[in-house]
C-alpha cells in the first residue's frame, strides 16, 4: 500500500536514525548486486590482487568460510527484528489494539512468504516452495520474533540459543540414508529436506532448512531493538551491545572449529558469527550517528531504506537488468575506448543510481510501499 509521511528523513518518534541508516546500507548493498557490479570486480581482466580480493567478498563463501556478502542478508533479517518494537511502540501509540498488531504481523508474514516464493519461481521458471530466499525465511524468522517479543531477556537468548543446539545436533545424528555427511554439499540434513519438500535441490547447495536457525538473527535484532527504545542511557546501550557483539562473534569462531562456518546451511557458528558482526555494526552505527550525532551522507541510504520492500522485488524481478540494458548503450558509445570492462563497471554504476534514484524519486513524492 501506499502510505504518506512527512518529508523528511527523520525516523518516527521514539526511533533511532542508526536503525534507519543499517537498513538502508543494508538494501542499498544488495541493490548493488543487481546491477551486476560485484560481478565486475572477479573479471580475469582485473590483474590487481587487491581489487580481486574486494570482489571475492562481494561473492558467498563458496562453503566452509565466511565473507562479507555471506552478513548481508543476516543484516537484513537482524535489522527487520531491530525495527519491531518500534513499530510496535509507534502502532500502540496510534491506538491500535494487541489484537490489530498480531493480526498485522500474521498478514505481514504471510505476504512476506508470498513474496519470497513469487521470487523463487520466478528464478526457477516453476513453481517451488522453498525458503531459501531471504523473503520467504524472514516469513518464519519475524513472526516467531514478534510472537516472543515480550518474553523476558533471558528466555528469548536460551530459545535462540537452543535451537541452534537442536539444528546443530540434528543435522549430526537425524538418519537419513544418503545424506549423512552433516557439512557436505548437498548431503547433510538439509538437502533431505529439501528433496522431501520438493524432489530436487537448489543451485549452490542453499537448504529451506536454514529459515530456523537464522530465527536467531531477528530474535537478537528484537533484543537490539528493545535496548534502543529502552530508557537506558546510551553508554549502557553501546557497553551492552558491544559486549553481546564480541561475545557472539568469539563464540562463533570458536566453534567453527567444532561445527565449520557455512553459510548455505546457516550452522550455528555461522549464525552467532554474523549475528555478532550484526551487533556491532549496530552498535557503531548507533554511536556514531545517534549519539556523536554525526549524520552527514546517512539521507542516501535512509532513502533507500524507507522503500526497502520495493527496491529489493524490483531489482530481484529484473528491474536491475531491465535499468542496466537502457543505459548500456551510452556507457557503449561513451567509454569503449576503455574496453569492455570499463563500460561494464561504468554502467553498473550508473544502474546502481538509477536504482538509488527510484528511491529517491518516491521518497520525494511521498510514495513509501509498505506491508
Amino acid at each position: 500500500m501506499n502510505e504518506n509521511a512527512q518529508n523528511t528523513v527523520s525516523p518516527l518518534p521514539g526511533r533511532a536514525i542508526s536503525v534507519d541508516f543499517f537498513r538502508g546500507l543494508t538494501m542499498l548493498l544488495l541493490v548493488g548486486e543487481s546491477a551486476r557490479l560485484y560481478s565486475l570486480l572477479v573479471s580475469p581482466e582485473i590483474s590487481n590482487g587487491f581489487l580481486h580480493f574486494i570482489g571475492t567478498q562481494f561473492h558467498h563463501h563458496e562453503w566452509h568460510g565466511l565473507n562479507f556478502w555471506d552478513l548481508i542478508q543476516p543484516f537484513f533479517m537482524f535489522i527487520v527484528g531491530v525495527a519491531i518494537p518500534f513499530s510496535v511502540a509507534n502502532r500502540l501509540k496510534r491506538g491500535d489494539s494487541q489484537k490489530s498488531i498480531l493480526i498485522h504481523a500474521v498478514k505481514r508474514s504471510l505476504l512476506l512468504l508470498f513474496f519470497g516464493w513469487a521470487l523463487g519461481c520466478i528464478g526457477s521458471g516453476k513453481i517451488v516452495f522453498h525458503f531459501q530466499n531471504v523473503l520467504a525465511q524472514l516469513s518464519v524468522t519475524y513472526l516467531v520474533a514478534f510472537l516472543i517479543m515480550r518474553k523476558s531477556v533471558p528466555f528469548q537468548v536460551i530459545f535462540t540459543l537452543a535451537v541452534l543446539l537442536i539444528i546443530d545436533i540434528a543435522y549430526r545424528i537425524f538418519p537419513v540414508e544418503g545424506f549423512n555427511q552433516p557439512f557436505v554439499p548437498d548431503l547433510n540434513l538439509g538437502a533431505w529436506v529439501d528433496m522431501k519438500i520438493s524432489g530436487d535441490l537448489s543451485s549452490g547447495h542453499w537448504v529451506s532448512l536454514n529459515a530456523i536457525p537464522t530465527i536467531a538473527h531477528t530474535v537478537w535484532g528484537v533484543l537490539c531493538g528493545r535496548l534502543l527504545l529502552s530508557e537506558e542511557t546510551a553508554a549502557k546501550k553501546i557497553r551492552i551491545l558491544l559486549i553481546a557483539g564480541v561475545i557472539a562473534l568469539i563464540a562463533g569462531f570458536s566453534l567453527d572449529y567444532v561445527t565449520p562456518i557455512i553459510k548455505r546451511i546457516a550452522t550455528s557458528s555461522f549464525v552467532l558469527a554474523s549475528g555478532g558482526w550484526a551487533i556491532l555494526v549496530l552498535c557503531f552505527s548507533y554511536w556514531i550517528i545517534d549519539v556523536k550525532k554525526i549524520t552527514t551522507g546517512i539521507k542516501i541510504f535512509t532513502i533507500v531504506g524507507m522503500n526497502s520492500l520495493f527496491i529489493y522485488l524490483f531489482a530481484n524481478v529484473g528491474g536491475g537488468g531491465l535499468v542496466s540494458r537502457v543505459f548500456i548503450p551510452f556507457s557503449k558509445g561513451l567509454f569503449s575506448w576503455g574496453g569492455n570492462l570499463t563500460v561494464g563497471i561504468v554502467n553498473g554504476l550508473v544502474t546502481w543510481a538509477a536504482l538509488w534514484y527510484i528511491c529517491y524519486w518516491l521518497y520525494k513524492n511521498k510514495v513509501f510501499i509498505r506491508i
